[in-house]
């Protein structure tokens, strides 16, 4: 089916699922563009819609306001709560300035007005959960946004060859946004602390979905820390609900490079061993070996679904122009959709 046949077909079942059918509940976990990517999808898919974001992030204007208030990271929960807003006029104005940034030649420069908002209803609420409802609410998003643990976290990873002098030198690296680009290959990564409670909210929100959603996301510093969580970790693994892992359209360069689709999951594997998958979700052009991809989701209990979900003409294309590969939103809801009603316990949708 063609891209564009594909678009009108989520949109018509969309609308007419709103009216007709019972609507899944869908939990996503993740942080930054690749958490974005999937809730921009989702929620045209399904009104009962759940992120659970990362809160590791300690660069930009998050790792500011972490340092000098002492609290959460921001920063991706406020791109989240833009990705859930409507395509109406109201859902575009407040996603746009939510996602405003000053400049200037103080101390507000570069400072998210989201993240502003967000981290004074902390303050004054002194509750993030309810700080984050209420931002939603005033925005109109399509769905709710938790973070992963109330506590401020530290990613650190261990990684080979961080010194190019010494190639086979295992090295700490320690911040989430320095662990993104970092030399070398990293080799595992951890929390700090190791053991951080979760939000019970959120929690409780995997155990009650239909699905949950993994992925797409920088592997390392966005979409394992949520395995990282003991009690997030637990959640995942005890849930009725079905899983799909949501792969990635190219290697992230620093974090990833150079690794295959099956590496992405072996690296997930070797930091839950005992995480199970339904299905494994990735771009048709992104999978050079379609074998090897299905054999290493067969070892996580999944199966491999390929569909067309990259904009800008496919990720090997985006990547060969040397340009960022992109989910196109309206495919990724076609696909998610679809596995939805193949793998689901609901049943189809008419």
């Amino acid at each position: 089916m063609a891209p564009s046949s594909l678009r009108h077909l989520v949109g018509r079942r969309a609308t007419l699922r709103g009216l007709t059918s019972k609507q899944p509940k869908v939990v996503a976990l993740g942080g930054g563009m690749g958490l974005s990517a999937s809730l921009t999808a989702l929620r045209r898919i399904t009104g009962d819609l759940t992120a659970v974001v990362t809160v590791a992030d300690d660069g930009g204007s998050s790792g500011r306001l972490r340092d000098e208030l002492g609290v959460l990271p921001p920063g991706d929960l406020r791109k989240a709560l833009a990705a859930l807003c409507g395509d109406d006029e109201w859902g575009r104005t407040w996603a746009q300035v939510i996602q405003h940034r000053f400049e200037s030649r103080g101390e507000l420069h570069e400072h998210a007005v989201g993240n502003l908002l967000i981290v004074a209803l902390w303050e004054q609420l002194g509750d993030h959960v309810q700080a984050l409802d209420l931002v939603g609410k005033l925005l109109g998003a399509h769905g709710r946004v938790l973070p992963m643990s109330a506590v401020p976290l530290e990613l650190r990873a261990s990684v080979r060859g961080h010194d190019p002098e010494r190639p086979d030198e295992l090295s700490t690296v320690r911040g989430q946004a320095t662990v993104a680009l970092t030399r070398g290959e990293v080799q595992e990564v951890h929390l700090v602390p190791s053991d951080p409670p979760a939000v019970p909210e959120a929690v409780h929100a995997v155990l009650d979905a239909d699905w949950v959603v993994l992925g797409p996301g920088s592997w390392f510093s966005s979409v394992i820390p949520h395995l990282l969580v003991p009690e997030l970790l637990e959640a995942l693994t005890e849930t009725k609900a079905r899983k799909v892992l949501s792969l990635n359209l190219a290697p992230q360069p620093g974090e990833t490079d150079g690794f295959s689709p099956q590496r992405h999951l072996e690296v997930l594997a070797r930091h839950a061993p005992k995480l199970t998958l339904d299905v494994v979700l990735a771009d048709q052009d992104a999978v050079p070996d379609q074998d090897s991809l299905s054999e290493a989701a067969d070892q996580l209990g999944g199966k491999v679904e390929l569909a067309p979900v990259a904009a800008a003409g496919g990720a090997s294309r985006a990547e060969s122009q040397g340009g960022v590969a992109r989910h196109d939103p309206e495919l990724l809801a076609a696909a998610y959709d679809r596995i939805f009603r193949m793998h689901g316990r609901i049943g189809p949708w008419r």
